[in-house]
C-alpha cells in the first residue's frame, strides 16, 4: 500500500505527494523517539542526579537538571517526541515537580506496550489494561499512601520543599530555602468564592541580584519592583498611598506622523506648541486632583510632569514591566488604565480605578534602588531576593525555588502528601501485580507491564546514586509486599512508608526521614504519563506530506 503514496501516478485516486509509514514500523519509530527523549533526562533524576549543559544557536548557555527546562530547550522534531516534551511542560505547569519522572514512566510504558503488541496482543487491549491500572493506582494512592498534612504539622511542609529542591542547586543549603518557600506562601494565603484556601504562586515575586552568597538571600512581605522613584526629590516613604497604574505616556503630546497643519500667522505656531504641552499637564493635574499619590507607568513621564508630582508630595515609577504592572494593579485593587477617556469622549479619572496599600517605599538593595509596596489591599504579596555569583546560577536558583513553591502550594491546597524515594511506585507495583491476578481477561498482561514500568523510577534513582539497584529494589519490594499483607494494627504495616536512602545506600522510613512529596504530584504524574502513552499507542499510520515544489523561474539563469 505504501507504494501508492510514494508514486506520482496521476491515474490513482489515492495519490498524495508524501510518504506513508504504517503498522508496527510506525509504532517502533514512536517508541524509539520516546526512549531517546527519556534517555536524555533520566540521569538527572533524584537528589544525586547530574546536570545538563545546553547551548543554543546564538551561544546562550543553560545549566539545569530540571526535566521541563531541558526538554523545552531541545529542538525535538519527531511528532511522538513532541508529545513527551508537552507532557513535561504540562506537569511543570500543573504541579511544578515530577517533570523528569513523568517522561521516564511514559517512555517505559510505551516500550513495554510495544513488546506486548509484538506478542500479538491488540493495542486496544493494552490501552484498556493501562487505563484500568491507572485508575486503580490513583485510588490506591489516595486511600492507602496519602498522609494528612495537618497531622504532620508545619515540619511536613518544610520537608516537602526540601525533597523538591534536594535534587537541585539549592539542595546544599539545608532547610534555609525550604523554610523561606513555606513562609513566602503562607504570607499570601487567600480564599476563593467557596471559602477554600488558595496560595497563588504568582503573588510571590522573585528578584535575582548578582553578588554575595546564596545564604544572603532574603524574604520579606510586600511586592518589590526593580525600579527606583523617578526623581531624587521625591519622598522615600509614603504611607497609605492612592495608587494609579497607567499604560500610556505622560509626555508632551505630539501630532501623529503625516498630520499637516497649515497656518497663516506664525504666532499660531507657538499656540499649538503650548497646547501640546498643556494636554499632558492637564492629565497630570487630573491624576493629582483624583488623589493619586503613587503613579506606576509602563511608559515614560517627562521631567516637567515629574516635577509637578514631586511638588504635590506624590511619587512616580516609570518603565514598569507590563507583567509587574498587572500584578500591582491586581494586588492593590487598581485598574490598569490605557487611557483617561470616558464614554462621553471627555477625559477624567474615576477614583474607583485607584488602588491602595499601607506603604510604598524605596529601599537600597545591593547597588540598586528598589520600590516596595507593603500591605496591598486586595492580595497580599511577598518577595524573595535571591543572591548568587552569576546569571547562570541565579536562573537555576529561580527555577529550583519556583518548583519548591509549586510543591508546597499543592500540599497546602490538597492537604495530602506521600512518602518519596520510590516508596509509592514500589507499593503500586506490588498492589497492581496482585490486582492483575483477579482478572480473567487479557488486560491482566497490560496491568502487570504497567506495574513493572513504575519500578523504572526507583531503579533509575539507585543507578544515578551509583548503588546496586537489583539488591535495593528486591529488598524494597519485599518490605512493601509484607506491609500490604499485614493487618492495620500490625507493626509491619508501617513498612509501606519505606523507600530508598540514596546517600547511604539503604532503605529507611521516609516519613520519619522527612522525604515527602505532594500526593497530587504522583496522581497527576500517573494520569498524564498514561494518557500520553495511550495517545502514542493509538497511532498506527503516519503520512508525511512533502513540501510543495515551487515552479522553476524560466528567467532564473539570466
Amino acid at each position: 500500500m505504501s507504494g501508492i503514496f510514494e508514486t506520482s501516478n496521476q491515474d490513482s485516486a489515492l495519490t498524495i505527494g508524501g510518504t506513508r509509514v504504517s503498522g508496527q514500523e510506525v509504532r517502533s519509530q514512536n517508541v524509539m523517539a520516546a526512549l531517546s527523549i527519556s534517555n536524555v533526562i533520566k540521569t538527572s533524576l533524584g537528589p544525586v542526579g547530574l546536570d545538563k549543559m545546553l547551548v543554543d544557536d546564538v551561544g546562550d548557555v543553560t545549566i539545569s537538571n530540571d526535566g521541563a527546562t531541558i526538554l523545552k530547550l531541545l529542538e525535538v522534531e519527531h511528532p511522538a517526541g513532541k508529545i513527551l516534551v508537552n507532557l513535561a511542560q504540562q506537569q511543570d505547569t500543573e504541579v511544578g515537580d515530577g517533570t523528569t519522572s513523568v517522561v521516564i514512566i511514559a517512555a517505559e510504558l510505551l516500550r513495554r506496550a510495544n513488546e506486548l503488541i509484538k506478542d500479538h496482543i491488540h493495542p486496544a487491549t493494552v490501552i484498556a489494561g493501562y487505563r484500568l491500572a491507572c485508575k486503580e493506582a490513583c485510588k490506591f494512592i489516595a486511600d492507602q499512601m496519602a498522609l494528612k498534612v495537618d497531622k504532620l504539622g508545619n515540619e511536613a511542609l518544610v520537608n516537602v520543599a526540601m525533597t523538591t529542591i534536594s535534587s537541585k542547586i539549592l539542595g546544599g543549603y539545608g532547610t534555609f530555602f525550604a523554610e523561606m518557600a513555606v513562609d513566602a506562601l503562607k504570607a499570601i494565603k487567600t480564599t476563593d468564592y467557596r471559602g477554600k484556601p488558595r496560595y497563588p504562586v504568582t503573588a510571590v515575586n522573585v528578584l535575582k541580584v548578582r553578588g554575595a552568597s546564596a545564604r544572603e538571600s532574603s524574604y520579606f512581605t510586600g511586592y518589590a519592583l526593580y525600579r527606583p522613584f523617578t526623581s531624587q526629590a521625591m519622598k522615600r516613604t509614603l504611607k497609605n498611598p492612592k495608587i494609579a497604574v497607567i499604560d500610556f505616556d505622560v509626555t508632551k503630546t505630539r501630532m501623529k506622523m503625516g498630520v499637516n497643519v497649515v497656518i497663516d500667522n506664525p504666532e499660531n505656531l507657538e499656540a499649538i506648541r503650548k497646547r501640546e504641552a498643556d494636554i499632558s499637564a492637564e492629565r497630570a493635574r487630573m491624576l493629582l486632583d483624583a488623589g493619586v499619590t503613587a503613579l506606576f507607568s509602563t511608559r515614560g513621564v517627562d521631567d516637567v510632569y515629574v516635577k509637578m508630582f514631586a511638588e504635590a508630595g506624590a511619587v512616580t515609577v516609570t518603565r514598569v514591566p507590563k507583567e509587574d504592572a498587572r500584578r500591582i494593579a491586581k494586588g492593590t485593587g487598581a485598574s490598569l488604565l490605557t487611557t483617561l477617556a470616558n464614554l462621553d469622549g471627555d477625559e477624567s479619572v474615576d477614583p474607583a480605578t485607584l488602588g491602595s496599600a499601607e506603604l510604598v517605599e524605596q529601599v537600597r538593595l545591593a547597588d540598586d534602588d528598589v520600590v516596595v509596596i507593603r500591605g496591598a489591599s486586595e492580595q497580599r504579596a511577598s518577595t524573595v531576593i535571591l543572591r548568587g555569583a552569576n546569571d547562570y546560577m541565579l536562573e537555576e536558583m529561580e527555577r529550583s525555588f519556583h518548583d519548591s513553591l509549586c510543591a508546597v502550594k499543592r500540599v497546602l491546597e490538597s492537604g495530602a502528601c506521600v512518602p518519596g524515594g520510590g516508596a509509592v511506585e514500589t507499593a503500586l507495583d506490588i498492589y497492581l501485580e496482585s490486582f492483575a491476578t483477579t482478572l480473567g481477561s487479557r488486560e491482566q498482561l497490560a496491568i502487570v507491564e504497567f506495574a513493572n514500568a513504575l519500578l523504572s523510577i526507583p531503579k533509575q534513582l539507585s543507578v544515578n546514586a551509583a548503588k546496586d539497584s537489583i539488591e535495593l529494589i528486591s529488598k524494597l519490594r519485599a518490605y512493601h509486599a509484607a506491609a500490604q499483607k499485614a493487618s492495620a494494627d500490625s507493626p509491619r504495616s508501617q513498612l509501606k512508608s519505606y523507600g530508598l536512602d540514596l546517600h547511604n545506600g539503604k532503605l529507611c522510613d521516609n516519613v520519619k526521614a522527612g522525604v515527602l512529596e505532594p500526593a497530587m504530584s504522583k496522581i497527576k504524574m500517573l494520569k498524564s504519563a498514561t494518557e500520553a502513552a495511550i495517545n502514542i499507542l493509538r497511532i498506527d499510520d503516519m503520512i508525511k506530506l512533502l513540501p510543495e515544489q515551487q515552479p522553476e523561474d524560466p528567467h532564473a539563469h539570466m
